[in-house]
């Protein structure tokens, strides 16, 4: 949230790469407590990266239903990252 104070940005978006593992694994609520962060202070967020590597059925669906709204992304690369981050409301 430092860098929506810092410099007003509320777009963001991040590899995959710097992201811990334990945020995509669902049972750890990492990924549930960041995104309702994220919501809260109306910050759009993009993720991108190769996830094909997940098998889990829960990130598979939280993913899914990420995709289906406008706050919260997972793409394949940084452009597609930035193309949505760019055309949510």
């Amino acid at each position: 949230m430092s860098v929506n104070y810092e410099t007003g940005c509320e777009r963001i978006a991040m590899s995959k790469e710097a992201i811990a593992e334990d945020f995509f694994i669902i049972s750890t609520g990492l990924a549930g407590e960041i995104l309702q962060k994220f919501i809260n202070y109306k910050i759009k967020f993009s993720i991108y990266g190769d996830f094909s590597k997940y098998t889990s059925k829960p990130l598979k669906d939280f993913i899914y239903e990420c995709n289906k709204g406008k706050d919260f992304f997972y793409v394949a690369d940084q452009e597609e990252a930035v193309s949505r981050l760019s055309t949510a409301p």
